[in-house]
């Protein structure tokens, strides 16, 4: 019997554990209780929700979406329903299920991450948090602490001190050394690190001659961006000893696998969503398939074996 167990907050008291490494990215999978009558969520590894900011947003004007060669660009703008309803309407739904949830947090100061933290504090249902340091579609907070290994060092250290919960923070793309801003991530003491967020990317109308999306600029999603996250995982994996979640264009078992062997403990499965529902399990079936193939016993067996 294949184990593909996963613990993603070692280091945490309370833990992180999955029963196996797929998980789903947040913004493509609503809170889950979208996706409850078409697929069967309780074979994940673990649900992260939609972004959640102190007070509800409405988000970015429409148009909101973009397909492009090989992905999407997508500028939502965080629109949430707020964390006071995340606690009372969701959680109590989550508390239900065997799937872990994992709360997904933005804010625009280093207070406000520590004021949502902390209300999810001891919330029956979450399992966890991930710290949003790198949503390119707001205008203020997100992406701009992301940027900055003292910013992000700084709201990492804020949230964790608000909560007990294990902490995954999820990094940018869109800087210059991701390695330098995850050390200091690390340090603060983050649990986890998720890598990557989308790539910051636009589109034009040219019939209209403007701008395809509302907010101009948006964020690169799908397999178009799948090298990119692919490197940055390879790399970070070499300057951190925390447990990394791979995300960014994975598609298939073959794509997880790579993310796997390129130091990945776990993966997010994200814009494949938005096409096909079953498209996490389709890849969690894709992970065994290969482990069998490979006689491999553990999930373990894979895990930065590109690396050696």
């Amino acid at each position: 019997m294949l184990d593909l167990n996963v613990q993603l907050a070692p280091r945490n008291p309370r833990g992180l554990r999955l029963s196996n490494p797929v998980m789903t990215a947040s913004g493509t999978f609503g809170y889950g209780t979208e996706y409850e009558g078409l697929v069967d969520i309780q074979k994940l590894g673990g649900i992260v929700c939609k972004g959640t900011t102190l007070k509800p947003r409405e988000g970015n004007p429409q148009p909101r979406l973009f397909e492009t060669a090989s992905g999407l660009l997508n500028s939502v703008g965080l629109q949430n329903i707020g964390v006071e309803a995340v606690v009372k309407e969701k959680a109590p739904l989550w508390a239900k299920w065997q799937v872990p949830v994992i709360v997904n947090i933005a804010g625009e100061t280093k207070d406000e991450y520590a004021q949502v933290a902390a209300r999810l504090e001891g919330v029956a249902g979450i399992s966890g948090i991930e710290v949003n340091v790198s949503c390119p579609n707001v205008a203020c907070g997100g992406m701009e602490f992301g940027t900055d290994p003292k910013a992000a060092a700084e709201v990492t250290a804020a949230v964790k001190e608000a909560t007990h919960l294990p902490v995954v923070v999820k990094l940018s793309p869109n800087v210059t050394d991701i390695g330098v801003i995850a050390k200091a991530v690390a340090d603060a003491g983050a649990d986890a690190l998720c890598l990557i967020n989308t790539v910051r990317g636009m589109a034009v109308d040219i019939d209209n001659c403007q701008p395809a999306l509302g907010n101009i600029m948006g964020g690169l999603s799908g397999p178009a961006i799948k090298p990119v996250a692919l490197y940055v995982v390879y790399k970070v994996a070499g300057v951190v000893d925390i447990p990394i979640i791979g995300c960014g264009g994975i598609m298939c078992g073959g794509d997880a696998v790579e993310f796997l062997m390129a130091g990945a403990s776990a993966v997010q499965v994200g814009t494949a969503n938005l096409t096909d529902p079953q498209a996490a399990l389709k890849v969690l079936h894709g992970i065994e398939q290969f482990l069998e193939e490979g006689s491999c016993s553990s999930l373990k067996e894979i895990i930065g074996a590109a690396r050696s």
